[in-house]
């Protein structure tokens, strides 16, 4: 399948086929994807290459907000057709998601916008106007039924009834519980559109969603994305995580938007770096023989590695995470394919035997 190539059906899908057996030595990883709205087909782009390369394979995904999206949706697609039925629901999904936002998105450019971006205005005016609506009003008065278009384009994907019985792939999504503020782990056997919803639900623009009784808040607030369920019940020691919010930026921001924008990439990256933290810490225990025997076998070591592309990532704004025009959205695809193709090609033998990034030098 061409990575251009665009599936439009109304329908759900159907696969062709059984999912794929993996290799008995095919190397294994679990990964972590970040969310950050339409930055989430960055994310898009590099399972995109992971499926069409073909020589790994994905035990478990730890995943939040868009990054959960993509998980839900390769993770049906693997298991009801194989990988080359993962990347076409991939694509489907990014299309329908495209042609909603046509309507529902509130970054909508117009001839005038396109005039502003000489004058160096990156916002176009409708999200100027959404801004100040958001701030002023809640979701409870702005959107007091709940429109989400993202269930109606989920289902159209997904068939979720199918995915709670998923063995070949294992989910761990992230909220975060409004009252308690801890995150909340969904695995396989809870998956609902609700339970995708409540990962990406930013609280200026929607409702909490409920699940269970208990309501929820995007998880990017408390673990974007969480790593400790891949360390605790998976079987691959190597963790990939696939960054959408740039961690460094080489420059201190002075624009209000760009303030806002910085804000919201160390929040949103906060919590992985706690965790990293503790990784490292645990990491310098094995390595410097500080546990005692009986303890070892409790401790396991795991390898980290990271997908970034933190200079791409950094020319977009806190507004373009709402551009769901599809020459956008294959942009960010093609850049997490060329980011991904980078990696395999360095580090494809390091799978199990270490990590390639220096926990302190990149995250501490």
């Amino acid at each position: 399948m061409s990575p251009s190539t665009v599936l439009d059906h109304e329908a759900r899908p159907q696969p062709e086929g059984m999912a794929d057996v993996p290799g008995a030595n095919a190397p294994t990883i679990n990964l972590a994807l970040q969310g950050g709205g339409a930055h989430g087909a960055f994310g898009w782009g590099v399972l995109d290459m992971l499926l069409e390369d073909g020589r790994i394979e994905i035990d478990g995904l730890s995943a939040t907000s868009a990054g959960a999206m993509n998980a839900v949706v390769y993770a049906y697609g693997k298991m009801a057709g194989g990988k080359a039925h993962a990347r076409e629901l991939l694509e489907l999904f990014w299309h329908r998601i495209s042609r909603a936002g046509r309507t529902a998105s509130p970054y909508q450019q117009t001839p005038f916008d396109l005039w502003l971006e000489g004058f160096g205005v990156k916002e176009p005016v409708s999200y100027r106007f959404f801004e100040a609506l958001t701030r002023t009003f809640s979701p409870h008065q702005l959107n007091p039924l709940g429109f989400n278009p993202l269930r109606d384009v989920l289902t159209s994907v997904v068939d979720f009834d199918a995915l709670r019985a998923c063995r070949c792939t294992r989910l761990r999504l992230c909220a975060t519980n409004v009252k308690t503020g801890k995150p909340q782990i969904f695995t396989n056997e809870m998956m609902s559109p609700e339970v995708v919803q409540a990962s990406a639900c930013l609280p200026m623009l929607f409702q909490a969603v409920e699940v269970d009784g208990h309501h929820y808040w995007d998880g990017g607030y408390v673990g974007n994305p969480a790593i400790y369920p891949l360390i605790y019940d998976a079987q691959a020691r190597d963790i990939l995580v696939v960054h959408i919010n740039p961690i460094v930026r080489p420059d201190v921001p002075n624009d209000p938007s760009e303030i806002f924008n910085r804000i919201n990439e160390i929040s949103f990256n906060s919590s992985l770096i706690r965790e990293m933290r503790a990784i490292a810490f645990a990491t310098k225990l094995i390595d410097e023989d500080w546990i005692r025997p009986e303890h070892r076998d409790k401790l396991r070591r795991v390898f980290i590695h990271a997908i970034r592309s933190d200079d791409a990532m950094a020319e977009f704004s806190i507004a373009s995470k709402f551009n769901t025009s599809w020459s956008f959205l294959t942009r960010l695809r093609d850049l997490g394919r060329a980011a991904a193709a980078q990696w395999i090609a360095a580090h494809l033998d390091d799978i199990g035997q270490r990590s390639t990034v220096d926990l302190h030098q990149e995250y501490l």
